[in-house]
């Protein structure tokens, strides 16, 4: 369970410990499969041991000359070993040819199969209970060799590194050693190229001082061994010079209980380790869902503005400017009818109906002029969120790398909002005339007057929906305002002062509710974006739950 969720983890935001974590995470997943579960199915399994360390350490050479043989290839062109080699005795060759450990890497025989495979050599004087594996170099300037290198070393029951005595307190080799020390890993020491020319005294404080660096770093377990640079015999190293630690691991590979401890001391430490290791990415993964939830919270903003932009524009009275103003006018009358209007209602509710009646294009006009006002309303503001979250996530860590190279298209509406935003508006009018023609269907006294004018009582009860004055000034008011009130009066003597009311609120409230959509849709664009890479709560509660589960586990197999 605690593999698949560390192999699921969504650590897909640029967030600053993102990088840590996927290599945190693949670690983990990397060693769970190459080491924990095969080594718990089969604890008496042979002993891996890889052999590892710094470019040019002498790997090659010393895997050679414990072996006895050329097995693999050793020179001074770097890097030398591209695919690992696997050395084991006949006895063991079918623990090894599987996929039991290392599952991700194909075997091969013969010569080098290349990357991602790993070369088996079965020899006869290899003893059984044991195989040496070569591994790429560490500080390899091949990336991937690195991260070979690393898989490997973390697939190990015991590992043997190498270094020099010119470069045994280099940076990288103490970053593989902590590694080791970290995971509670076997491990022996190799200071490979010792000068011979070098007094005894010197070469023993070398030694020493390696030792006491081992020690002070938490390895004060590890066995050391110390092999002078002499000539080599045949591409392999003297046998006075390999000889001890030859000794030591044919012995581990003798003694049942011995390289039982070895394996018992690298299982444990490495179970113990994954706590701590899975830890940070349960931090990563919190992190994630944080910056996932302030992109949220921006392009939320952004269209939450929009949303009251548009509620402002609707009520305010700012739509009934220019080309409605000028259609409203043509449509009512500024004179003759704005007088009439003085007198009875009835005589008001006869002229309109001739009106609407004998002159349907005035009426067809500024349901038009209406419509292209609240499209470019809705379309002003929607390009006004679309760039304020463009903005917004371009000062957030995680914001940049999801609008790399479309800021441009994102900043601005999506290419089909105009035609989207049209059809809204024009459904959103034919609805309104649906709302006229069921509020008349029951008034049958008025039955002639909205048979002739359902077009015209429409339009009134839209405009009537943009008549709060709160954006109009002086003549405008008198004009448009004043006009929008006395048509208002006509239509409440037709139908009732509360449906009136009614119609115009429910037409407000359904042009509302179509802008929400429209504007849900643009923000989606966005949400879209995060949802495909960042996490959910669940994603965080499961791993969490899964380290725990991990802990709770080890404790009840103490």
């Amino acid at each position: 369970m605690l593999r698949d969720r560390l192999a699921a983890a969504p650590l897909g935001l640029a967030t600053p410990g993102r990088d840590v974590a996927v290599r945190a995470a693949r670690g983990v997943t990397d060693q769970i499969d190459d080491y924990l579960l095969p080594r718990l199915r089969d604890l008496d399994a042979p002993l891996l041991t890889v052999i590892g360390g710094s470019t040019g350490a002498g790997k090659s050479t010393l895997v050679n000359s414990l072996v006895g043989a050329p097995v693999t290839t050793a020179g001074v062109l770097r890097p030398t070993t591209r695919a690992p080699v696997l050395v084991c005795s006949r006895a063991d060759a079918a623990s090894f040819a599987g996929d039991r450990v290392l599952p991700g890497l194909a075997r091969v025989t013969g010569g080098d199969g290349g990357p991602g495979t790993v070369r088996l050599v079965v020899r006869d004087d290899v003893p059984p209970g044991l195989a040496l594996l070569d591994a790429p170099d560490v500080d390899s300037v091949v990336a991937s060799n690195r991260d070979l290198a690393g898989q490997l070393l973390a697939a190990a029951d015991l590992w043997v590194f190498v270094t020099t005595a010119a470069r045994y307190a280099d940076a990288v080799p103490w970053d593989v050693l902590r590694t080791a020390q970290e995971r509670g890993t076997a491990l022996a020491v190799v200071l490979d190229r010792v000068p011979p020319e070098a007094s005894a005294e010197a070469s023993a404080e070398v030694s020493a001082d390696l030792a006491g660096m081992l020690t002070r770093a938490g390895l004060a377990a590890a066995r050391l061994f110390v092999i002078e640079e002499r000539p080599l015999d045949d591409g392999r190293l003297p046998e006075e010079q390999v000889a001890p630690l030859r000794d030591w691991l044919h012995g581990l590979a003798a003694d049942q209980e011995q390289r039982a401890a070895v394996v018992r001391q690298t299982l444990e430490g490495a179970l113990g380790s994954l706590q701590e290791r899975t830890g940070s990415v349960v931090t990563a993964v919190e992190e994630q869902l944080s910056a996932a939830g302030a992109l949220r919270e921006a392009a939320t903003a952004a269209y939450d503005a929009a949303r009251d932009g548009v509620d402002e524009g609707i009520r305010s009275g700012s739509l009934l400017r220019g080309e409605v103003l000028a259609r409203w006018q043509e449509f009512v009358g500024t004179g003759e009818w704005m007088r009439t209007l003085q007198s009875r209602v009835g005589r008001v509710r006869d002229r309109l109906a001739a009106a609407l009646t004998g002159r349907p294009a005035p009426a067809e006009s500024l349901q038009g002029a209406l419509e292209s006002s609240v499209e470019h309303l809705l379309r002003a503001e929607a390009d006004r969120a679309a760039e304020r979250t463009v903005t917004a996530w371009r000062a957030l860590p995680a914001g940049p790398p999801l609008l790399a190279g479309e800021e441009r298209e994102l900043s601005r509406v999506s290419g089909d909002f105009p035609e989207a935003a049209g059809a809204q508006v024009r459904d959103w009018q034919g609805a309104v005339l649906e709302l006229v023609r069921e509020e008349g269907a029951d008034k049958r006294t008025r039955a002639r007057f909205l048979s002739w004018g359902v077009s015209g009582t429409g339009a009134v009860v839209m405009v009537a929906v943009f008549a709060h004055t709160g954006g109009l000034l002086g003549g405008e008011v008198a004009v448009a305002g004043g006009t929008t009130a006395v048509g208002q009066r006509v239509l409440e003597a037709v139908f009732g002062d509360a449906a009136v009311r009614a119609l115009a609120e429910r037409a407000r409230t359904d042009l509302e509710e179509r802008a929400d959509g429209l504007l849900r849709y643009e923000q989606d664009r966005f949400d879209a974006r995060v949802d495909a890479v960042g996490p959910a709560r669940a994603d965080a509660d499961e791993l969490r739950a899964a380290v725990r589960g991990l802990a709770e586990a080890r404790r009840a197999g103490a």
